[in-house]
């Protein structure tokens, strides 16, 4: 299964990175929305993280764009604030709250493969 990762933070990058490949995932990595968008079309991943708070364009409108383009590929919200409340993140797959404890995104992600 291929995972397309997207965060502005290059450390946070690589320590997801690292970390889903550990458990047998193939992951390509965006440092923008706009990379984001072209990634996607150009991997074709099954699945996205997606942080919501960057410079170029928010997650909430890459997400917007990602839906657009394929509805069927699940996205999780990866942010350090609460959105929850907003109802524009309901679009996604699931929410997540970042932390360097990456068992709750991990979980997650088995979780929506399982239900493909």
């Amino acid at each position: 299964m291929k995972i397309l990762v997207v965060d502005d933070e290059k450390n946070i990058l690589r320590l997801y990175k690292a970390e889903l490949e550990d458990e047998g995932y193939s992951i390509v990595t965006a440092n923008t929305g706009q990379e984001a968008l072209e990634v996607f079309d150009r991997e074709n991943p099954d699945l996205v993280t997606l942080d919501i708070m960057m410079p170029d364009m928010d997650g909430i409108q890459v997400l917007r764009q990602l839906k657009q383009k394929n509805s069927q590929v699940p996205i999780i919200m990866l942010t350090a604030y609460d959105y929850r409340d907003d109802f524009s993140v309901w679009v996604s797959d699931a929410y997540v709250v970042k932390s360097s404890d990456l068992n709750n995104l991990k979980a997650t992600i088995k979780q929506i493969f399982e239900k493909k």
